[in-house]
């Protein structure tokens, strides 16, 4: 019964390995071509820091 359960389960990590492989060239790839973009002069049109909530009041309680 061991033998039978053994190669299902090294086929099973053999499956998640190959998987968890692929999932880290993918988000290599992502981070590489994140990585020229920034390189590329693109400037971030973010604004800096916090969005203010676009209220005047400074909560001086008037």
């Amino acid at each position: 019964m061991d033998k039978d359960r053994q190669p299902a389960a090294k086929t099973a990590e053999e499956a998640r390995r190959k998987r968890l492989a692929d999932q880290l060239r993918a988000n290599l790839q992502r981070r590489k071509a994140q990585s020229r973009a920034r390189r590329s002069g693109e400037p971030d049109t973010r604004p800096a820091g916090l969005a203010a909530d676009g209220d005047s009041d400074t909560g001086d309680g008037g």
